[in-house]
Formats: structure tokens, sequence, C-alpha cells
């Protein structure tokens, strides 16, 4: 197990320097032969993991955690090794991808009569639909709050009025039902006000949420 061991964890210090060739030849020819060797290479270590992992249940009890955490060890570089050559690969075809649009882009000729569509006109109508909707927005907050401003004026001018009434009734002696019969009708004008405010603010609202 000793010796399996060494040799996997070599193969492991091989494979990392591999990696380091590979980062000083980004743009050799032979780089897909390094990629390739570093392939076989991990392979090679999970093979040897997995021999290392049935050697370890078959050795003494006092030594099986230790060599159970060598083999981990082993197994995590292998994972850390795999991800590197993932990384690796998707570098290179992002890499490959924009040096193939780069010549596609150089290599285009373009005419008067083209048509490149970069969204211009798109952006441009849909910021000018939300300019109208906030128009539009604003348009109704003032609308509704002149309409606020118009119940209050209202509600005041009906104080006034119930003031005024009481007061006449006082000066020329109504009955209590005439003057329950008035404070009632107040009331009911008062609800009507308020239901009516409450209405419009929910109106705003509703009409913000929708054209947000």
């Amino acid at each position: 197990m000793e010796t399996l061991y060494h040799q996997t964890n070599k193969v492991v210090q091989e494979t990392q320097h591999l990696f380091m060739q590979l980062e000083r030849n980004l743009l050799n020819a032979n780089s897909q032969d390094v990629e390739n060797d570093i392939e076989t290479k991990i392979n090679l270590i999970n093979r040897n993991c997995e021999r290392l992992e049935i050697l370890c249940m078959k050795g003494p009890v006092s030594q099986r955690q230790n060599a159970k955490m060598r083999v981990d060890q082993l197994k995590y570089d292998s994972r850390h090794l795999t991800a590197a050559l993932v990384s690796w690969r998707n570098q290179i075809l992002r890499r490959q991808q924009d040096e193939a649009e780069r010549e596609a882009l150089l290599s285009r000729k373009f005419t008067t009569n083209d048509h490149v569509d970069i969204m211009i006109d798109h952006n441009m109508q849909h910021s000018n639909s939300l300019n109208n909707a906030s128009r539009g927005v604003d348009d109704l907050i003032s609308h509704g709050s002149g309409i606020l401003d118009n119940l209050r004026s209202q509600r005041v001018t009906l104080k006034g009025a119930h003031k005024r009434l009481i007061d006449i009734g006082n000066t020329l002696g109504l009955s209590n039902t005439t003057m329950r019969l008035i404070e009632q009708r107040a009331r009911q004008d008062g609800f009507i006000l308020v239901g009516g405010m409450l209405f419009t603010c929910i109106v705003i609202v509703l009409v913000i949420v929708y054209l947000a």
C-alpha cells in the first residue's frame, strides 16, 4: 500500500507541474498534448485511489484511520485537478469563441444598405413608453390631489353648514328630533366624504402599481 500511495502522490505532483506548463504554453501547439497527458494522469490517480481504499480495509485496524485520511487527501487532490482541467478547457473554449467572433466581425463587409440591429430603436421605444407611463402617473397623482383638496374643502363647508344649522335651530327653538335628524345627516355626509377619499386613494395606488 505504501508503494502505491507514494506512486500516486508522485503522479499528483507531476500533474500539477503539467498545469504549470499549460499556463506557460498557452498559445503553444503542444498544449493539447499536455492537456491529454493531464487527463490520463488524473484517471490514473482515480484508479489508484480506488485500489488504495480497498487496501485500507484490508490493513490493520490501528492503521486504517490514518491510511484513510491519506487516501482522502489524494481524492481531494484529484477533484481539485479535475476542476482545474475543466476550468482550463472552458477558458480555451471562451478564447476560441471570442477569436471566432472577432474574425467574423473583421471579415464582415458593411454597406449602406446593411441593417445592423443594435437595439437602439427598441431601447428608445421602451424609454418613451416609460416616460409616457411616468407622466400618466404624475397626472393621476395631480388629479387625485385635486380631488382630495376638493373633498377637504367640502368637508369644511359641511362643518360650517352644520354649525350654522345648530345655531339657527337654537335660535328658532327647533325640536330635539329635528336636531338629531340634522346631526345624523351630517354624520352620513362625513362617511360619504371619508369613503370617497379612501376610494380615490385606492384607485391611485392601483394605477401606480399597474403602470409600474
